[in-house]
């Protein structure tokens, strides 16, 4: 079980009976985690890297997935010259030496996933070192965010959108879509109908279990849903943007049953928690001790409260998922139940002992 704040330390919530959460704190943090090993999926879903240090993945008609192992961009080779999309900055160079390996054509389109500088703070390279004019698509959000950012590693777009965007590059096609705020103001849905190939990154995390606090989305509700929207869609490949190599509709099916799994135990949680007794099923007894030892301080018994209310969120979550079949639950499964149960107050209405009396 994590360890409570000193005024709390020697309470416990009866109802936290399932398998402990190892501290985080403490120094030897790194050899805490399990295995990746224990996830074969995880494992075989890497594609190979050169000696350069790069991979890249044929997904068939001028398709291609560049990656370094832990992010991706998606190359597509037209008669008119390369569409790329994205240019993480720790593939950098390395994605420019990729195309040049698979065509001589010069890259004319960059399209933006979202702002984020994990994605796309590559782009410089390709600005900087064009012969021919380079167009800049992305959402109207993230040219607002870029614009605000004045980042020169992120130029900004100079085509925008608000809903949809075809493009067309010669004999390719991507068609390029808000699905609403979720991870980002102004990540979109990439679809290469051609190929059947879909990317949306920081969505799903193919066999992994998503980045911290639910991929530290702006607005989780809308990542939640993102996942029966990218389904909604016909298509046989997905790219997250993240780790190994193509996935498919299996892996945004498992990532959302997780999602929705963790969503239901933290409800289950919140509810258990609302219990007012002093027999250790509830947050009463830990509530009232935290305020006698610290008077008027609410953030002192509010931050003990959720801290055991996702804990018992992330113990039963654990029984399901720890070791299965996403990879690195024991890494980042805490905060997901943290994040949830902030959502579910703040988003869903689900407030438990704050709720409205009888």
């Amino acid at each position: 079980m994590l360890p409570l704040p000193a005024a709390a330390a020697v309470l416990t919530w009866a109802a936290i009976t399932t398998t402990s959460h190892a501290c985080l704190g403490s120094a030897s943090r790194h050899d805490i985690f399990l295995p990746l090993l224990n996830n074969t999926l995880a494992v075989t879903n890497q594609i190979p890297l050169n000696a350069a240090g790069y991979g890249v993945s044929n997904l068939g008609q001028g398709a291609h997935m560049v990656t370094d192992g832990v992010y991706q961009s998606l190359v597509l080779v037209s008669t008119e010259g390369v569409v790329v999309v994205d240019a993480p900055p720790t593939i950098g160079h390395k994605l420019g030496w990729a195309i040049g390996n698979l065509t001589d054509a010069p890259v004319r389109w960059l399209v933006y996933s979202h702002s984020h500088a994990d994605h796309a703070g590559g782009a410089y390279l390709f600005a900087a070192n064009q012969t021919t004019e380079l167009t800049i698509i992305a959402h109207e959000n993230t040219a607002e965010q870029l614009a605000l950012a004045n980042d020169p590693h992120r130029p900004v777009p100079n085509i925008t959108f608000t809903e949809r965007y075809r493009l067309v590059a010669g004999n390719q096609t991507l068609e390029l879509a808000l699905p609403g705020v979720g991870h980002d103001l102004g990540n979109i849905i990439i679809y290469a109908p051609r190929q059947r190939v879909l990317m949306m990154v920081d969505q799903v995390y193919a066999w992994w279990v998503p980045f911290a606090n639910l991929a530290s989305s702006v607005y989780v509700p809308g990542w939640i849903r993102g996942h029966d929207q990218i389904l909604a869609y016909d298509f046989d490949v997905y790219l997250g943007g993240h780790l190994g190599g193509p996935a498919n509709r299996t892996a945004v099916e498992v990532q959302r049953e997780y999602v929705h799994d963790l969503m239901d135990n933290c409800a289950a949680a919140i509810a258990e928690s609302a219990n007012d007794d002093d027999l250790g099923v509830g947050l009463a007894p830990i509530t009232r001790d935290v305020l006698a030892r610290n008077p008027n301080n609410f953030w002192a018994a509010t931050a003990v409260s959720r801290d055991a209310v996702a804990e018992r969120c992330y113990n039963v979550t654990n029984e399901k998922w720890l070791g299965g079949r996403l990879a690195a639950q024991d890494v980042f499964g805490y905060g997901h139940a943290h994040a949830m149960v902030n959502t579910l107050r703040i988003d869903y209405d689900v407030l438990g002992p704050n709720g409205v009396r009888p």
